[in-house]
């Protein structure tokens, strides 16, 4: 099983908008694209909230043809479209890991 995590770090005015927005729009698009089984997100605890939560967002997939697939078909238009609503409100980074 291969899994892309998401790890976001979100501004505390957005982050209750875009927690629902992620869970209500963004997510059932990745899942639309039929290259992921399931996801999880996930809030990270233990941090200093000052100025914003963290968040991993995980898609599981079979494997890497699948993963392969969303990054060339789909990924660009689905980060283009977080990053035309929420611009500089967010910072997100990307790793891809296998269950073992």
């Amino acid at each position: 099983m291969i899994i892309y995590n998401v790890t976001v770090k979100v501004e505390l005015l957005i982050h209750e908008e875009w927690l629902s927005w992620m869970k209500e729009t963004h997510i059932p698009d990745v899942l639309a694209t039929g290259c992921f089984v399931d996801n999880k997100i996930m809030r990270l605890l233990e941090e200093d909230n000052s100025d914003g939560f963290t968040y991993a967002v995980q898609y599981r997939c079979l494997d890497m043809s699948n993963y392969m697939n969303y990054k060339e078909k789909h990924a660009a238009g689905l980060q283009k479209e977080v990053l035309a609503k929420y611009g500089e409100n967010f910072v997100a980074f990307r790793s891809l890991l296998k269950e073992v």
